[in-house]
């Protein structure tokens, strides 16, 4: 039974590696080379009018990739408009943003390139040029996604996205459900060295957390007390802050030094170092980060890249969408 049961999780573990390699080969980082030469620079264009204009729409953009490839895998399904749309799910709604940007880069492109270039890639490119633009690191996107013809709101709503309340063995499993593993884990959370939050996502932590009567003990006190003006319990939780104190903008490791002193915005970021299952599992991932940001870039990059990579239609398989908000008629 024991070797049956051995073979068994070796042959699905092989299983998934091949389909994952499968997956890898069928996109490349020249796909578009001869059907839209420009693309590159059309999309970089866009992306960096948007972040002129709104700072923090690079976050945002960078987020759509994530939160798009966690579910049905990344094929803009996250884009899709409709009662069934991913848009409406609960870590979506008033959350996600960044769609209206999204639609002039598609309009940019199909005019230059009608119906060649899939919502999909758009999103991947756009998250790589957000990174760049921020003052992070640069890489090559493997592009050839097809776009998904449904939306699955019930799985965006089943807690496939890890969440924010997420316990770190939770975030870790999720995170391995899609093929992706510890560092991927920490890498990704590097993210959000750009970007705010609404205080309904992290004043839990401020006043009474976990029905102790008082803050979270893991975040900085001067912190709690800044963020409990901003924050104070009877607001409406839509003032922001930034995920990364004193680093709001740039894209850099200081994410991570900033955990090692308790001044993680989220519970979800500070849990990667100070609760009980990091010691074994983040903590020291997070304190080499916090020292070596070259070390960061290069684990993010692959992190990006290993996540673009899930589940991706290619060949026939879905479509190139003309309108990335609706299945073409």
């Amino acid at each position: 039974m024991k070797v049956s049961c051995k073979l068994s999780c070796c042959f699905g573990l092989l299983t998934s590696l091949m389909l994952f390699s499968v997956a890898r080969s069928q996109l490349s980082t020249d796909f578009y080379s001869s059907t839209c030469p420009n693309l590159l620079k059309i999309v970089r264009t866009e992306v960096q009018k948007a972040i002129m204009n709104e700072i923090r729409m690079a976050a945002s953009l960078l987020r759509l990739h994530f939160h798009d490839c966690f579910v049905n895998g990344c094929d803009a399904s996250l884009l899709l408009d409709g009662s069934n749309s991913e848009k409406l799910a609960v870590p979506n709604l008033n959350s996600a943003r960044g769609f209206e940007v999204v639609d002039t880069i598609k309009n940019a492109v199909e005019s230059a390139c009608a119906g060649v270039v899939s919502c999909a890639d758009i999103l991947a490119i756009a998250a790589r040029d957000s990174v760049l633009l921020s003052g992070g690191p640069a890489w090559r996107v493997l592009l050839g996604r097809r776009d998904g013809l449904v939306a699955n709101q019930t799985a965006a709503n089943a807690s496939v996205l890890p969440g924010p309340f997420d316990p770190l063995n939770t975030i870790i499993a999720k995170f391995a459900a899609v093929g992706l593993n510890v560092t991927d884990v920490v890498a990704l959370s590097g993210a959000h060295t750009i970007g705010l939050a609404k205080c309904a996502v992290f004043s839990s932590r401020l006043f009474n957390f976990s029905g102790t009567g008082a803050p979270d003990g893991t975040m900085d006190t001067s912190m709690v007390s800044d963020l409990q003006s901003l924050c104070p319990q009877t607001s409406d939780g839509n003032n922001t802050a930034p995920l990364d104190r004193n680093s709001r903008d740039l894209f850099d490791n200081h994410y991570f030094q900033n955990l090692l002193s308790g001044k993680g915005l989220l519970q979800s970021d500070q849990i990667l170092y100070s609760s009980d299952a990091a010691a074994s599992t983040t903590r020291s991932i997070v304190e080499n980060y916090s020292k070596n940001s070259v070390l960061f870039f290069n684990d993010f990059v692959n992190s990006m890249i290993k996540m673009g990579n899930i589940s991706p239609l290619t060949g026939s398989s879905g479509q190139i969408r003309k309108n990335c908000r609706v299945v073409n008629s």
